[in-house]
């Protein structure tokens, strides 16, 4: 419920925008067809919160992209967009624990930003999905541990939109048909509250651009 309540006041109001809002830290991610601005719920998803400012704060989402837009077939309006850092382990810090959606009442809604993940549920690094409509189906139910929605869109969902219409093909498995043709590229991630804190870890994947 807190999800519901949460994704219909911040996606209905302009001012989330504008200022920064209590218990949360907004995400600029500048992709190349246009911003998306998300707000992090650093109340009541920490961990996972924590984890995703690491990656914009080190400049590890940078030069990244959008790879893959999963279009619901009964209705291609609906689905989500994922993208990060993909396979590229240079970028990558260590994984972060899971934060279940039973745990932090955040909920897969329209507009949600989700942790991607592999196998097991403490594997997430920095790919990410935002959803466009609502994704039960993602959210934690028993022993199903489902994926770490951990914030909200708050301006530029006509952004998600328009990626999820991209063309698509390719893939394997869960992904078949679903790989961008085109990637779209972010081009920076920036924080725009509070101070951004540098893991100083090494930047690997600088030294690999540069050769």
């Amino acid at each position: 419920m807190r999800g519901l309540i949460l994704a219909a006041l911040l996606l209905g109001a302009a001012a989330p925008v504008d200022r920064p809002l209590p218990g949360y830290v907004r995400v600029r991610l500048v992709t190349s067809i246009g911003a998306i601005v998300v707000a992090l719920d650093a109340r009541h998803a920490p961990g996972t919160t924590a984890n995703f400012l690491t990656y914009v704060d080190d400049g590890r989402l940078d030069d990244t992209r959008f790879y893959r837009s999963a279009r619901r077939q009964a209705a291609a309006q609906f689905g989500f967009i994922q993208g990060g850092i993909g396979t590229d382990a240079t970028r990558s810090i260590d994984p972060v624990a899971m934060e279940r959606t039973d745990h932090t009442g955040i909920h897969h809604v329209d507009g949600t930003i989700s942790m991607a993940h592999g196998p097991s549920p403490n594997s997430a690094t920095a790919n990410f999905s935002i959803l466009v409509g609502p994704a039960p189906n993602m959210d934690a139910r028993g022993a199903a541990a489902g994926y770490a929605a951990f914030g909200h869109v708050v301006a530029g969902m006509d952004v998600v939109r328009r990626i999820l219409a991209v063309p698509t093909g390719g893939g394997f498995d869960e992904m078949k048909g679903q790989l961008i043709l085109a990637p779209i590229r972010i081009i920076r991630a920036e924080r725009l509250d509070g101070t951004p804190h540098p893991s100083g870890r090494f930047k690997t994947w600088l030294v690999f651009k540069n050769r």
